[in-house]
């Protein structure tokens, strides 16, 4: 598969940039293969000033519970090798439990939290991206947030890529590489597994009854929902760059009124 031709730069000043005018915490989430690694790609590409001047970005690091669960079944595998029993997976790569799920978010607040024990003024300087998918089938949004605790929730935004089901089954199949399953760009889902997962998802269900804020654990959390149907990500081009300008700026504006 070609790759695309990525870029991030535009030709102008950002010298004039100032601190403590970027998020703290910004989650990136979606069904999977949605745009979110894309989208994170094409921030890493561009300088810090010009991701702190067009996306509110600056530095940032990246809590994606994806590593998380691979290494989950690459443990299991090994297990399986050794004839010892499975902890987390059947021998179909479903999970035995579905509190696992919330393990998951709970390890992802974890290493936030670390972030914070290393630097006490982590956030003068950096932005934390929490990048994960949730399914309806396994609880969904509505699940899965209540496991954040309110310290991150009082500290966030939400950015949310919306795609149809159809659409995130294309890119999953688009982007698979079988020589890299653990890459964060490249690793798929078979059609049987996505569809059981991801095929509903309880977005609407979640943010019902306002616009612009979700409440999770007493906290009013603003959201915006980035539109990719026409699959602006792939390319990582100007396109993307426009889109994400105007969408973070609209979620920037959310956070003096929450």
């Amino acid at each position: 598969m070609p790759r695309p031709r990525l870029a991030c730069k535009r030709n102008l000043d950002y010298s004039y940039v100032m601190d403590n005018d970027t998020f703290d915490i910004l989650f990136l989430i979606a069904r999977p293969a949605a745009g979110k690694s894309e989208i994170i790609d094409y921030l890493k590409r561009c300088s810090e000033a010009e991701r702190r001047q067009r996306f509110h970005i600056g530095a940032f690091d990246e809590i994606d519970d994806f590593p998380i669960l691979w290494t989950w079944f690459e443990e299991d595998a090994i297990l399986a090798r050794m004839d010892k029993q499975r902890l987390h997976s059947d021998a179909d790569g479903y999970f035995l439990h579905d509190y696992l799920w919330h393990v998951l978010i709970e390890r992802m607040a974890l290493d936030y939290h670390k972030l914070l024990r290393e630097a006490s003024d982590y956030h003068a300087t950096h932005t934390t991206i929490v990048e994960f998918a949730r399914g309806a089938q396994h609880g969904g949004w509505q699940a899965a947030f209540p496991h954040f605790p309110a310290d991150m929730l009082r500290r966030s935004a939400i950015l949310y890529i919306q795609v149809s089901w159809a659409e995130s089954l294309r890119k999953n199949r688009r982007r698979f590489n079988p020589e890299r399953p653990d890459s964060i760009l490249e690793h798929a889902l078979p059609d049987e597994k996505m569809e059981r997962l991801y095929r509903d998802s309880d977005w609407e269900q979640f943010t019902t009854g306002d616009p612009q804020f979700v409440t999770v654990n007493n906290v009013r959390v603003p959201y915006v929902v980035f539109e990719n149907e026409d699959d602006v990500t792939t390319a990582r081009g100007p396109a993307l760059g426009d889109r994400l300008e105007e969408n973070l700026a609209r979620l920037w504006s959310l956070r003096s009124i929450r």
